[in-house]
């Protein structure tokens, strides 16, 4: 059987029966890398050196967790919490609850959305909005695997859809590979070859909000982390600094493309204001350190779990086998094709790494089929996005968990990656599949 696919479905058991999640990804590479033919040796050999393509990361969200406790610090995010209560009110009429339900929700996706396009922070926001509004959702008995869903989709959709912020990175990696693959393009093309696959996703998240998770859930009140703790006082001096620290971090990270060097910038200007005291500031940063620290640590074991799949060769032996039984047949190609993404992203975690692996092989097929390059670039982006919502190792799920699981009730797999998955990656198969047939 392929390695690929024993590897991934390794991973995605243990980490259901609520194995941590770093020791699933290294138990699937280590069984992935056997089958595929690796020796012992050579199996950890790979993935010792792909755990160097995970580090950068993996200090950006450690940084990033720091950040976001000494801004908690200065009292923004209390401040954002009474702004909502007043919008909220604590009147128990329903109709008021269901208004307040619908703000906060638009709320947290018109930030998730903007942090792909219009302020690419990507997950930067949600250590710093999520835990304070928890003690609000919770009074609203507000479903977290909604906001999850919601969160994930702002996460993804805009990306796929947008040529903007980390969507044009996105677009620009499709059409370049595509080109390195014999088949060149208009990245122009691409939002509306990749309409209707997104469409899907809206389609998710719509019966996420009134169908799957429209009823009630109750949560504890009782917060253990001091920065979703009620009571942090805030001035306007500290506000101000807490929003000059951000524009700071935002800007820094625009200009040299790093999410490390931003997270400096914002806590070096909470430094020089005094708004976090030196004294302080050693136990600050590790708590905000230790709050993120898990999404690294997963970043890093997914950059080994990945680089072993690619050691093993499989991936190409999982598409030429997929090839031997599609035939003439388009709409089974089609079909299968999308299935191979969603397979190698749910175990690297990322669909911009995903895209480079599946495009050497999809574009010739595509080819000699017959697909039009329109149909073509809906099937190699909908492949490479499948999967980037459910994958316990991608940041897009690794994300709202660190904000929703920061009082303890929230299971990244069972609340955040099996929700994401349902609503997410099938209808991406289904609208992505059609858009190659109609395209």
């Amino acid at each position: 059987m392929n390695a690929v696919v024993i590897a991934v479905v390794v991973m995605l058991i243990l980490s259901l029966l609520r194995v941590n999640v770093v020791f699933a990804l290294l138990a699937g590479a280590l069984i992935g890398g056997l089958t595929g033919g690796l020796s012992i040796e050579k199996t950890v050999e790979a993935f010792t050196d792909g755990l160097g393509g995970g580090a950068s990361v993996a200090l950006s969200y450690a940084l990033l967790g720091g950040f976001a406790v000494a801004i908690s610090k200065t009292g923004l995010p209390n401040l954002m919490v009474d702004v909502v209560l007043n919008v909220v009110g604590k009147k128990e009429d329903r109709t008021k609850k269901n208004l307040s339900k619908a703000l906060i929700i638009f709320f947290i996706l018109l930030m998730s959305c903007f942090s792909q396009n219009l302020i690419p922070i990507h997950i930067a926001f949600i250590p710093l909005l999520i835990p304070p509004l928890l003690k609000v959702m919770n009074e609203l008995k507000l479903d977290r695997r909604l906001i999850a869903s919601v969160l994930t989709f702002g996460l993804t959709a805009p990306y796929i859809l947008l040529p903007v912020g980390f969507g044009q990175i996105f677009h620009e990696i499709v059409a370049v590979n595509m080109k390195s693959s014999g088949l060149e393009i208009n990245v122009n093309d691409i939002p509306t070859a990749m309409l209707l696959p997104t469409a899907g996703m809206v389609v998710g998240l719509l019966i996420a909000i009134f169908i799957s998770y429209r009823k009630p859930r109750d949560y504890s009140s009782e917060f253990d982390q001091d920065y979703a703790a009620e009571g942090t006082a805030y001035s306007n001096k500290g506000v101000i600094y807490a929003i000059l620290a951000i524009v700071a971090g935002l800007v820094v990270q625009l200009l040299f493309d790093s999410m490390v060097f931003g997270a400096m910038a914002g806590i070096l200007v909470l430094y020089i204001t005094r708004s976090v005291k030196w004294n302080e500031a050693d136990s600050l940063l590790s708590e905000g350190m230790q709050m993120m620290a898990f999404i690294g640590f997963v970043m890093i074991a997914a950059s080994g779990f990945a680089e072993v799949l690619k050691a093993t060769g499989d991936v190409e032996s999982l598409v030429k086998q997929a090839e031997s039984l599609i035939g003439d047949n388009k709409s089974l190609a089609a079909l299968l094709m999308l299935i191979v993404g969603l397979v190698v992203t749910m175990g690297i975690g990322s669909s911009f790494s995903t895209i480079p692996i599946i495009t050497t092989i999809f574009v010739p097929l595509c080819v000699q089929l017959g697909f039009s390059p329109m149909a073509t670039i809906a099937i190699i982006g909908t492949a490479g996005a499948l999967g980037d919502a459910g994958s316990p190792a991608s940041d897009s799920t690794l994300g709202p968990t660190s904000g929703l699981n920061a009082d303890g009730q929230h299971n990244h797999i069972w609340d955040t990656c099996v929700p994401t998955f349902l609503h997410y990656n099938l209808p991406l198969i289904i609208f992505g599949w059609i858009a190659a047939i109609i395209l």
